[in-house]
């Protein structure tokens, strides 16, 4: 069976620790993207995002990492899939 590899591609991301919903907000907002925002329903005090993506919306939750892929496209990504995919780029 032939193996693939995927292509390595610089992305930008900002983790959502809960208490900097501005920040992700703007990021989403100034990067082109949309959501909306509620509380969590089990604890009023944590936001959760409702990304729009491509495939519908999407749910991000504290510890999540908002990704802008390379079409400009907004997506959420669970902490250990983003740490098994992503390393830091050297500026």
């Amino acid at each position: 069976m032939p193996k693939f590899r995927k292509k390595p591609v610089e992305i930008e991301a900002v983790q959502f620790a809960g208490g900097n919903s501005v920040q992700v907000a703007q990021f989403i907002t100034e990067g082109g993207g949309s959501f909306r925002a509620d509380t969590h329903p089990r604890n009023g005090a944590r936001d959760v995002f409702y990304i729009h993506t491509l495939e519908g919306e999407m749910r991000a939750v504290d510890g999540d990492w908002i990704i802008r892929g390379v079409q400009g496209e907004f997506y959420p990504c669970k902490p250990d899939i983003f740490a098994a995919t992503y390393e830091p780029v050297d500026a």
